[in-house]
């Protein structure tokens, strides 16, 4: 029996001069192995597959990603930091806020588009993504349900703010009555923060009412985690920690069984935040998603053929 758990057995060890016995050894927080495999030397690799993607329809010029999910998730900087990737240094495409709130910054439907080069002639990648107003607990609240489910048909112009009480109708200037393959939505993305403690009910129930409207659309689905070194300290020290935290994996598992999108279409992130140069390490996470995003787009149009 360990000698620590008995006081006078403790005192005849001081009295012999025994040294005190170690404690317990803490359970380490990763494990020893990654339950994911990355490479994390194919970042050129990933990044020049992006670069180099061509949508093969005629009439499909962009393929088009929405992201969604509750206030504070990253959207917007999750936008700025592909951004950054794709061009290879700092960008600010989507403002986005960096104060805690319980209200969506993004009030607007915005699409964000990437410029190739520099120069005068611009030209663009065909990648979109389309940012708008964050999930809110209760009614009345941030991005209407029915919204995002208006917005993956495409009926949702550029720019049309977005209303908690009401989701836009046929007679709203913002709604688009007759979308092109051009404003459809490709590939569906939900954006959560690993520092979130608990997901509420209700925005639990607007997500799994969106994806329900995305399955039966056949848009493939997907899910982004952020805010990894924030929520894990073991992947604060070292980025590459990510698929070693036992915190992490259990928080996509949460997830995943929560929201009904299987662990492997979930991959947690690190946007850009307090970093002013480029990061090897946080673009190759960013592009492992991204190139998965361009894939399922691409099997969805192959569908559609």
């Amino acid at each position: 029996m360990a000698r620590k758990n008995y006081p006078f057995l403790r005192a005849i060890g001081a009295f012999y001069g025994l040294p005190e016995p170690a404690a317990e050894a803490a359970e380490s927080p990763t494990l020893d192995e990654p339950w994911r495999e990355l490479n994390w030397r194919e970042k050129q690799e990933n990044l020049r597959y992006v670069q180099e993607y061509k949508p093969q329809q005629d009439d499909i010029r962009y393929l088009r990603i929405l992201l969604y999910g509750p206030v504070g998730s990253g959207k917007s900087s999750f936008i700025n930091s592909v951004s950054n990737v794709i061009r290879g240094r700092m960008t600010i495409p989507a403002l986005a806020s960096a104060m805690t709130s319980d209200q969506s910054f993004t009030k607007r439907y915005e699409t964000h588009k990437f410029i190739k080069g520099r120069g005068n002639a611009k030209t663009f990648y065909p990648l979109v993504f389309n940012d708008m107003m964050g999930l809110e607990d209760g009614t009345n609240r941030g991005v209407h349900a029915d919204d995002i489910k208006l917005a993956l048909e495409g009926h949702v112009k550029e720019g049309h703010k977005f209303n908690p009480v009401a989701p836009i109708s046929q007679h709203d200037p913002g709604y688009n009555p007759t979308p092109s393959a051009d404003d459809k939505v490709h590939v569906l993305v939900c954006v959560m923060s690993a520092n979130t403690p608990q997901m509420k009910s209700s925005v639990l129930e607007k997500m799994k009412s969106v994806r329900e409207t995305a399955s039966d659309l056949g848009i493939p689905q997907m899910a982004m985690m952020t805010h990894v070194d924030e929520a894990c300290c073991e992947t604060e020290k070292n980025l590459r920690n990510v698929y070693k935290s036992k915190y992490l994996r259990k928080k996509m598992r949460d997830f995943s069984s929560a929201v009904g999108i299987p662990m492997n279409c979930i991959f947690p992130v690190k946007n850009y935040s307090e970093e002013i140069d480029m990061n090897d390490d946080i673009d190759t996470l960013i592009l492992s998603a991204l190139r998965k995003m361009v894939d399922f787009g691409d099997d969805l149009r192959e569908d559609l053929n």
